[in-house]
């Protein structure tokens, strides 16, 4: 895979309860410090979901970069966000990860991205979580809905607001009331209010990845892109 345009996205999805044997693969394609981070994990799973996750990035990286996945190189920004880092730093090459109980996203582009995903669950508190914490525009519009839509408008918005967060750069410590998404099932995924720091521009697009009904995601993209959503080949699956 090549990022052919500037308007090229890519996206794939990933399972990242994987075989021990594709485990131990891409464990051996990690840097020291991925390592090192895998061993903090206080649970089994999570170091091996951990491990997956960081080897797909890899093997997806360097399937774009004609290089070694196990040659790849991250620097990290003050609030985390990775970058490919040293020789290919210039490839002019913007990547996202997001996961959530075993589901991984993978988003690949030629100009800064970010991309979410949520297992959808139970949340009796959805609505209380959402008057704390979004927008007046977003809190009305989920009210207003029958109760039985209510928390798939709830992951709907969280999903798309930290993938834009995440796409600018910003954690969620920005405040989530700053700008405004569409919500309501079956509406299109939209930025409608930029954040304040982005000086109104909607230049940022946000595309729905739901593409399951066990999951809610979503990806931010900085202009108009042609998305190509894919899943990871079976190599990466559980056997």
């Amino acid at each position: 895979m090549m990022v052919r345009s500037a308007e090229d996205l890519y996206v794939w999805h990933a399972c990242l309860d994987a075989a021990p044997v594709i485990v131990r693969a891409l464990e051996s394609i990690l840097a020291t410090d991925e390592l090192t981070r895998a061993k903090r994990f206080r649970f089994e799973h999570e170091k091996r979901r951990f491990i997956v996750a960081r080897g797909i990035l890899r093997s997806i990286l360097g399937a774009s970069l004609r290089v070694e996945p196990s040659r790849l190189r991250f620097r990290y920004s003050d609030r985390g966000k990775p970058f490919l880092a040293d020789d290919f730093e210039r490839e002019n090459v913007f990547f996202n990860v997001a996961h959530s109980q075993g589901h991984g996203l993978f988003a690949v582009a030629a100009r800064e991205v970010g991309v979410d995903i949520e297992v959808i669950r139970p949340t009796p508190n959805a609505v209380a979580i959402s008057d704390r914490f979004f927008s007046p525009r977003e809190r009305s519009v989920i009210r207003a809905l029958p109760t039985r839509f209510r928390q798939m408008a709830f992951f709907h918005c969280w999903t798309r607001k930290e993938a834009y967060l995440k796409g600018l750069g910003e954690g969620l410590a920005y405040p989530l009331d700053r700008f405004d998404v569409t919500v309501t099932p079956g509406q299109p995924a939209r930025l409608l209010r930029a954040s304040e720091d982005q000086n109104g521009s909607t230049t940022w697009q946000l595309h729905d990845l739901s593409q399951l009904p066990t999951y809610a995601a979503a990806v931010a993209v900085k202009g108009p892109a042609r998305i190509h959503v894919r899943s990871c080949d079976n190599r990466f699956q559980r056997r």
